[in-house]
């Protein structure tokens, strides 16, 4: 069994993070009844015997001891760590695993990825390779930061290129929040392209993700269960947004619901790795079968049902649904909808209760209204997992290689123009030592080599599909 180690990056990143544990550690519970270390919790959990002095040692079987994450949480305030540690979860994360500072990077990119990054270099390489050192078999790091300010867009993607140095063979796989357009940080168009650049060059996988898409499904499900006709039959453990069954004593803050929603992201992408299933998709196969080309690694993600109704009868019409939705723009985690752009390729990660004619029947009936890449008209992957989450008989977390990231990517940049044109804001980043003018329009340059990418693919398979010029031997 395969383990993985979470790096969470700034005030965002940990608060996802935090909400991912909790969620974690209930979806493990409600699995592993006898409390036995097995493989399933190795993949993210140390099992730590604390009666020991030092470090503690691991313990490969048995009965449970004290679970320990395999996480670095990194924050240059101190705020949302401490808030960690005084809390429920301060048994879960070892207290030699984190790095504070106290006067935060002021949402500067450069701040954080010029000063803080070469400050904290050295700490930052010896936990990571402590934390490895605690893996039989590290297979992918999880990266997750927001991209609008500047501890989690700076130092978190100059870990990226840390990563890439000092553990090549492991996957990088990022989850980037992206600010909205009335975001309250005035310089994160800035923050957010220079991050962009980081992303492209070292990241495995990227999975965007938009703060505006993420409140619209909170609202939506608000208004389901608040003011809906289903209300009242809705399973509150099922709602994606809900910390119900989770470590008592928390109380819900604003963004909790929204956190949730990626906390699930992530379980559902690596449940293959922590259960057993009929079709097991490995996390390094979600890089080999989604990605033909090594910059057009943004994966545009969708996650289905939103909740579930409190009847036990699965109908399969419900289950057919369950596929449709995750190709609806409605149910996505970016702003898009990709039925009208353009597949490279698409994954499909089923849990629960499902069969693979299931599967097969309607990646079937989906197929006519999908426009995929002539060259991959059959680039589906698929998997199985026979665990659902917990208050789901069945759940679908859909990941497309899609052009329909395009124009997240082209709004991001018509913000950034409209503070460089001006050059707006930029002496609190050029005054900082190793920043430069260059690396804004280089930048620059990187977003927008990768949104005439994307165009190029659409223009390329607007006409009728063809087959692509055969080499010719020379004989």
């Amino acid at each position: 069994m395969t383990q993985s180690v979470v790096v969470q990056v700034g005030q965002c990143g940990n608060q996802i993070g935090c909400r991912f544990w909790d969620l974690a550690l209930r979806e493990h519970a409600a699995v592993n009844k006898k409390g036995i270390y097995d493989e399933a919790l190795s993949s993210f959990f140390r099992n730590v015997d604390t009666r020991t002095d030092g470090d503690g040692a691991d313990i490969c079987k048995g009965k449970i001891c004290s679970l320990k994450a395999r996480a670095l949480l990194i924050d240059m305030e101190e705020g949302v760590v401490n808030e960690i540690l005084q809390g429920p979860f301060r048994d879960v994360f070892d207290s030699k695993q984190l790095i504070t500072d106290v006067s935060g990077s002021g949402n500067n990119w450069a701040v954080g990825h010029k000063v803080y990054g070469c400050q904290y270099r050295e700490s930052i390489i010896e936990k990571l390779r402590k934390t490895a050192e605690h893996c039989d078999c590290l297979q992918c790091f999880f990266v997750i930061h927001s991209m609008g300010g500047g501890t989690g867009s700076g130092l978190g993607t100059f870990i990226l290129q840390i990563l890439e140095d000092e553990f090549p063979e492991v996957y990088r796989f990022v989850t980037s929040i992206y600010p909205s357009g009335e975001d309250d940080v005035i310089t994160s168009p800035y923050n957010s392209v220079l991050a962009m650049k980081e992303l492209s060059d070292h990241a495995d996988c990227v999975l965007p993700i938009e703060n505006e898409s993420l409140f619209d499904i909170v609202s939506k499900i608000n208004q389901m269960t608040n003011y809906g006709k289903l209300g009242s039959t809705i399973k509150p453990t099922s709602l994606v947004t809900s910390s119900a069954g989770g470590i008592k004593n928390t109380q819900e803050r604003p963004f909790d619901a929204m956190n949730n929603i990626v906390a699930n992201l992530l379980l559902n992408l690596t449940s293959s790795a922590r259960f057993e299933g009929s079709l097991n998709m490995d996390l390094n196969e979600i890089s080999m079968n989604l990605v033909p080309f090594p910059r057009l690694h943004y994966l545009v993600s969708s996650l289905t049902p939103l909740y579930t109704l409190a009847d036990v009868n699965v109908p399969s019409r419900r289950l057919d649904q369950m596929f449709s939705d995750a190709f609806n723009k409605d149910h996505q985690l970016i702003r898009a909808d990709p039925k009208h752009s353009l597949y490279l390729a698409c994954a499909l990660l089923v849990r629960g209760n499902v069969q693979v004619s299931d599967l097969r029947r309607n990646i079937e009936r989906l197929k006519p209204s999908l426009h995929f890449v002539s060259w991959n008209q059959e680039g589906w992957k698929t998997s199985l997992c026979s665990v659902p989450p917990v208050g789901h008989s069945h759940s679908l977390l859909a990941l497309a290689n899609n052009t329909c990231v395009k124009p997240t990517f082209t709004e991001l940049r018509e913000r950034f123009m409209r503070l460089y044109k001006k050059k707006a804001h930029l002496h609190h980043y050029l005054h900082v030592d190793g920043m430069e003018q260059t690396c804004f329009s280089e930048a620059l340059s990187s977003l927008s080599d990768l949104i005439e990418d994307y165009k190029q693919l659409d223009a390329a398979n607007c006409g009728p599909a063809v087959d692509p010029p055969r080499l010719k031997i020379a004989m």
